[in-house]
């Protein structure tokens, strides 16, 4: 089974790596064989490889996408060290584009995206959210005056790409010897936030390409061998005249999903014939590019120069630190210094080189390079946090003060501190969860606008029951419900959500993309709360919005002291704190399963699921999940979930392999998957229940959007839970095992928990010694350092 991408050697924390490995699976990033961004877009739709170079076949992307690394996944896309294995790159990866997007398995579900936006859908809403938040973004950046401060004095090649950087924005050309160690233009001063949603801007026009523009495509795609499948999109991301575009430069096909730069290499071949070369500029910008967007499906929103260039070695660039100057000069990314010392370090004193008296030490910095629109979420979220934080009067008011008078234990200090403060990060467990809903019922009663956000309509459910009512009588709903208008209490005439007080549990789930959205969405004097379990996983997407903030501690924090309760409960604490302990389960709530090969881990899953769970423990199957580590290999949810369905719902696939009663798991959106059950198929697309709706995937989204749900990989799992869970560990799921993983593969199940076990002593290992990925990101130094 292929886990994830594994981790390059050598590679620093976010170097995106090229080695090839076997079929793996996170959601996340381009398609290699069975990119999971893509759900599996094997060699872009088909297109092949230079001989002796394989396709990754499965890094989930966002938590479905996979990424060419070495032309592997973007899940790691090997691409980047956080980038590398599936769960550091791998499970935990493997969320950026499986709970992403799982683009068509065969690459041409990329393609089929662009136009599927103009469907009525919850999806359109979203995407609607998303251009306005867009626009209001470029007006951001047009309003923003002078140099980024950069933080420190520079000398040698950092100031000289300081130099180089400032002269691109003033429209001068730089050098061309600028590069060894660029430097980046530090932090602008943001203007008053304008109250939009800034919503994650689509990868497809909601009306789709004009078909002439579609059919002009086509043909250069077929003059370049490159599957014309990948047409419609490829003419949404390049707009009108993408037919020239395409013909000029022909590595522009690299930003389709799930096309890899040795695809891309053999496009170019093809339509420039001699002309085409390894050294080209148009090559290095592209492939700077892609390895940048690889590191994003990772969770990385920037990577560190040298990390940067050496994956463009990989990649077969000759001058890497030219194609990275290429890339700057034409806007496609952006650089950023960022001062290494802590807050509270000493000054910086005469280096007593004898270079002055007098003369300051140079600061320690690290140069990043990073995409523009994850540059801008993480400034925004920054500036959006500091104006909550700074926004709130000194007086708390009767309301506040009557909200915290009825509660008493945990819910009373959360209370005490929300009253004083803009922004409190609250942590725990399961049971936990009972304090921030007290909150909200408190709030709501005192007369106060408040609302509470979750990740999955399962987390609205079970959090409505707490409540004891109705999510829309208790004001709960989803974070994508709420960014998009659907749920929610509607927006003032600022555009600013109407709430005084907004909960969002799940926090670990937000990426800094949405975490921007719901934070510039929040008038001033509002609260928010950010409650969840900082032992999961993190987001699907870009970013650790939860962990910096914690480690940044800019802001109260309290911390539940309400342990999950059972066998089950013991089991998971313990490992949030690395040990994988032996728990009396005089219930059977905890049963192991030993087994030898992927085989037979198939065989005893389905055994368990259809049999075994339902008569000793009384669960029934279509409320017993399957979570294992990857979409792909003998084991992964793929060949789980034909197995499945092969016991449970038998039957021909009447409609692109599904039939009615099949469990399928729906990706609306990149970063996100809602479970459901297939209702019928007809001239409209798939008619799904997702959670109680009914949702309509259009015939051309059906390959990229929804696939079978019985398996899912941990992250698509993260945020909902089911009374019983089935968790698969064949042998080779060991690259893709951290504690993080197994924390909340285990933490899913209610009643029952059942582990498949093929990885012996590594389960142990890993829960004691493999901590979350490393993800490299900006917002604990953008929280840290003061406006100019």
């Amino acid at each position: 089974m292929s886990t994830e991408p594994e981790t390059t050697e050598n590679a620093g924390p976010g170097t995106p790596d090229t080695r090839e490995t076997p079929d793996q699976g996170t959601d996340g990033g381009v398609a290699a064989e069975g990119t999971e961004k893509t759900d599996g877009t094997e060699d872009a739709d088909g297109m092949e490889s230079p001989a002796g170079s394989e396709a990754a076949e499965g890094t989930e992307d966002a938590e479905g996408t996979r990424s060419p690394e070495g032309t592997q996944g973007p899940e790691g896309a090997h691409g980047a060290e956080g980038a590398g294995d599936a769960e550091g790159a791998g499970p935990e990866d493997e969320a950026a584009a499986e709970d992403g997007s799982t683009t068509a398995e065969d690459g041409t579900g990329a393609a089929e995206d662009g136009t599927a936006a103009a469907e009525k859908s919850e999806a359109e809403a979203e995407l609607a959210a998303q251009r306005i938040e867009r626009e209001r973004i470029e007006r951001r950046k047009a309003e923003k005056k002078g140099p980024i401060r950069s933080g420190g004095k520079l000398s040698g090649t950092a100031a000289d790409l300081l130099a180089a950087v400032r002269a691109v924005e003033s429209g001068e050309k730089p050098v061309a010897t600028v590069f060894a160690e660029p430097a980046p233009a530090p932090r602008r001063p943001a203007p008053e936030p304008v109250r939009t949603p800034r919503p994650a801007p689509a990868p497809v026009a909601p009306g789709g390409p004009a078909p002439e523009t579609v059919e002009a495509v086509r043909r250069v795609l077929a003059e370049g061998g490159a599957p014309e499948a990948l047409a419609p999109q490829a003419a949404a991301l390049l707009g009108e005249g993408a037919d020239t575009a395409l013909r000029e430069d022909p590595w522009q096909l690299l930003r389709v999903g799930g096309v890899r730069p040795e695809q891309a290499d053999g496009f170019a071949r093809a339509l420039l014939g001699a002309a085409c070369g390894p050294d080209d500029e148009r090559r290095g910008r592209a492939v700077t590019v892609w390895l940048l967007e690889q590191a994003a499906v990772a969770g990385h929103t920037a990577l560190e120069l040298p990390a940067l260039t050496a994956a463009l070695g990989r990649q077969g660039v000759p001058d890497p630190d030219a194609a990275v100057q290429g890339t700057l000069a034409e806007g496609e990314a952006l650089v950023f210094q960022d001062a290494l010392e802590e807050p509270g370090a000493p000054a910086a004193q005469d280096t007593g080189t004898g270079q002055g008296d007098g003369e300051e030490q140079e600061r320690p910095v690290r140069v990043l390079v990073g995409l523009e629109r994850y540059a801008l979420a993480e400034e925004s979220l920054a500036d959006g946090l500091a104006r909550l934080v700074n926004s709130v009067a000194e007086e708390s008011g009767q309301p506040w003060e009557t909200a915290a008078a009825g509660l008493s234990g945990g819910a009373a200090e959360l209370a005490r501190a929300v009253a004083g403060h803009g922004l409190v990060l609250h942590t725990g467990g399961e049971a936990a969860r009972a304090e921030p809903a007290a909150l909200l019922g408190a709030a709501r009663a005192a007369g106060l606008r408040a609302f509470a956000a979750c990740h999955t309509p399962d987390g609205r459910r079970r959090l409505a029951a707490q409540l004891g009512g109705e999510s829309a009588e208790q004001g709960v709903g989803t974070v994508a419900g709420l960014l998009s208008g659907a749920e929610g209490p509607g927006r003032d005439a600022d555009g600013a959500l109407a709430l005084d007080l907004l909960i969002v549990l799940d926090a670990p789930q937000l990426d800094v993309e949405g975490a921007a959205m719901l934070v510039e969405s929040l008038p001033d004097g509002a609260r928010l709360v950010l409650s969840g379990d900082p032992g999961v996983l993190w987001s699907a997407g870009p970013g650790r919005v939860f962990a910096d903030l914690l480690a940044a501690r800019i802001c109260p924090q309290t911390a539940s002291r309400v342990p999950d309760p059972g066998p089950l409960g013991e089991l998971v604490s313990g490992i949030g704190i690395g040990e994988l302990n032996q728990v009396a389960a005089p219930g059977k709530e905890i049963v192991i399963v030993p087994v030898r090969d992927a085989g037979e881990a198939v065989h005893r899953t389905v055994q368990l699921v259809a049999d075994s769970v339902p008569r000793a423990i009384g669960v029934p199957a279509d409320q017993t999940v399957v979570i294992t580590p990857g979409h792909g290999g003998a084991a992964g949810t793929r060949a789980l979930n034909s197995a499945l369905k092969e016991r449970l719902n038998p039957g021909p696939g009447r409609f692109g392999g599904f039939d009615p009663g099949d469990r399928i798991a729906y990706s609306p959106a990149p970063g996100r998957t809602v479970p459901g059950v297939v209702v019928k198929a007809d001239a409209d697309g798939l008619h799904l229940s997702c959670a109680g709706a009914p949702v309509v995937v259009p015939r051309e989204r059906v390959e990229g959007s929804v696939r079978h749900g019985w398996a899912l990989t941990a992250h698509q799992a993260a945020g909902a839970r089911w009374p019983a869970a089935v968790v698969v560990l064949p042998g080779d799921a060991v690259p893709a095992l951290s504690r993080p993983w197994v924390y909340t593969a285990f933490g899913r199940a209610e009643r029952h928990l059942s582990v498949v076990h093929g990885v012996e002593q590594a389960l142990p290992k890993a829960v004691a010694e493999v901590p979350a990925k490393a993800r490299t990101t900006r917002l604990q130094t953008l929280l840290r350092t003061p406006e100019a």
